[in-house]
């Protein structure tokens, strides 16, 4: 090999290890940013119809969840959500004990009820799709959520999500057909960067 055909060859290889060095360094990483549910801003409510008595309102008062959320990748996104079925509200004492007895909630076996996220999809600029497992009465479920997300100050997010749960699914049959086997749920959160 000539020396002429030796300094080309190794400007090549110079320049081909510099332009993979910048290629790989041109696109970083961006991570997904941590989200603590602020829980004074979070409401989770339910409503389900029964034939002959007024519509049941209720929600739930004890809860933990985290999101990561990567604006710009919003499928590297991922939300995980429990609820201490216990602390279910009705504004009635003794019907919040018969929803928490095993005829309904079983919430001393079955303490937690789970939404963990295996995807998020992009639906518009304020909405995303967020698929994943709900587990109830021990019984875990596919479930999507379209979620309206807005960006509000001081590293704050607002999240709204609303779906039907068929209780009957999850094996939670008590007073079916009269108690309705859909449960509307609504979930209007706010989560605040970590």
């Amino acid at each position: 090999m000539t020396t002429q055909s030796n300094v080309s060859l190794r400007a090549g290889l110079v320049r081909a290890a510099l332009t993979v060095g910048l290629l790989t360094q041109a696109q970083p990483a961006v991570a997904a940013a941590n989200w603590r549910i602020d829980p004074a801003r979070t409401h989770i409510a339910f409503a389900v119809d029964a034939v002959g008595y007024p519509r049941t309102r209720g929600q739930f008062r004890q809860f933990t969840g985290r999101i990561s959320v990567d604006f710009e990748h919003p499928d590297r996104s991922s939300v995980s959500f429990h609820v201490r079925s216990q602390s279910v509200d009705v504004g009635s004492a003794s019907f919040d004990d018969y929803l928490r007895s095993d005829a309904f909630l079983n919430s001393t076996r079955f303490p937690s009820i789970d939404f963990v996220s295996n995807s998020v999809a992009k639906v518009d600029d304020h909405t995303v799709r967020v698929t994943g497992e709900l587990t109830l009465l021990g019984v875990t479920r596919p479930l999507s959520v379209d979620v309206a997300v807005q960006r509000e100050g001081g590293g704050r997010l607002a999240f709204l999500a609303k779906t039907n749960v068929d209780r009957l699914a999850f094996g939670m049959n008590s007073g079916f057909p009269l108690v309705s086997r859909d449960v509307e749920l609504v979930i209007s959160s706010a989560a605040v960067e970590l």
